[in-house]
Formats: C-alpha cells, sequence, structure tokens
C-alpha cells in the first residue's frame, strides 16, 4: 500500500507528469533544461527529479558539472502501466 501511495502522490504532480512526457520524447535532458521548459526553479526541479528517481522512473549521470536524466529503460511494471494512464 505504501508504494501506491508513493506512486500516486508523484504522479499527482503535474510538474512531474511533464517531465516524464518531456523525458519520453527526448533522449536526455541536464536540470536547466528541464527547468528550463517547465518555467521553474533549478530547485525545485531538482526535488521533482530525485523523487522519479528515487520511484527508479528516472536513471541520471553526471557530466561535465551537470546532471543528466533519462526515463529508466527497466522501469518497475506496475510505475510503468500508472504512467501510461496519466500521460
Amino acid at each position: 500500500m505504501k508504494r501506491w501511495t508513493q506512486i500516486f502522490k508523484a504522479l499527482s504532480n503535474i510538474n512531474r507528469v511533464k517531465i516524464i512526457k518531456m523525458l519520453s520524447r527526448r533522449e536526455r535532458m541536464n536540470v536547466s533544461e528541464i527547468a528550463e521548459e517547465l518555467d521553474i526553479s533549478h530547485k525545485a526541479t531538482s526535488k521533482h527529479l530525485i523523487l522519479l528517481h528515487n520511484l527508479d522512473v528516472l536513471t541520471n549521470k553526471g557530466k561535465d558539472n551537470r546532471v543528466e536524466y533519462w526515463l529508466n529503460p527497466n522501469i518497475p511494471t506496475d510505475i510503468k502501466n500508472t504512467i501510461k494512464l496519466f500521460t
């Protein structure tokens, strides 16, 4: 039950849903690119990305003093199926 609460909490925020949609259309994006497209602060963007990363929705890697994010190719099935409902 706790996992479903975390999943729905994550997807209840429109910016997190937008991040998932953006990354489903692009291979990788860094925090600055995502923040700019969402028109929100880097701090808020980072919080959204960390939450999605902790749920295994996103994968990340630091590169040239920037962190790039992309959709986890091995996203858990329960989350993957739930995301399809929202996107």
